[in-house]
Parts: C-alpha cells; sequence; structure tokens
C-alpha cells in the first residue's frame, strides 16, 4: 500500500499591497495545509534580516519588508 500526500495549495494568493517609501509592507498568503515557505524575489531566495522578517503560524505565511524602495516592487 502507498500513499502519497498531497501537496500545500495557496488557498489565499498572494495580492498587491502598496506602501509608501521607508515604510513596512506585509505580504501574507494562506495555504491549505501546514508547510514551510520559501520567499522568493525573482528567483533569489530572501534570507530573514533587517530588511526581511518572515513568520509562519500554522497555514498562514507572512513577509514583512522593512524600509521599502522602489527596487522592492
Amino acid at each position: 500500500l502507498c500513499f502519497s500526500a498531497l501537496p500545500a495549495l495557496f488557498k489565499e494568493e498572494l495580492r498587491d499591497e502598496e506602501a509608501k517609501e521607508g515604510e513596512a509592507v506585509t505580504l501574507r498568503c494562506e495555504l491549505t495545509k501546514p508547510a514551510p515557505v520559501e520567499w522568493k524575489k525573482g528567483h533569489a531566495a530572501l534570507k530573514p534580516s533587517e530588511k526581511y522578517k518572515m513568520r509562519q503560524k500554522d497555514v498562514t505565511a507572512e513577509l514583512v519588508i522593512q524600509n521599502v524602495t522602489e527596487s522592492d516592487a
């Protein structure tokens, strides 16, 4: 007997957010089940830092971008 676990899917996709330069912005997504989330900008994975804060609780994942600049678009 072989079971294959269903993958986690996006229940709520990311939405475009607006912020003024220098402010912080929070991006949030919701999954169908708990699973690790990797945040990327283009092909580059983002790592926790002064600029990027990542939080995850159960099925909700958040990325907070501090001190937003035009290059964060």
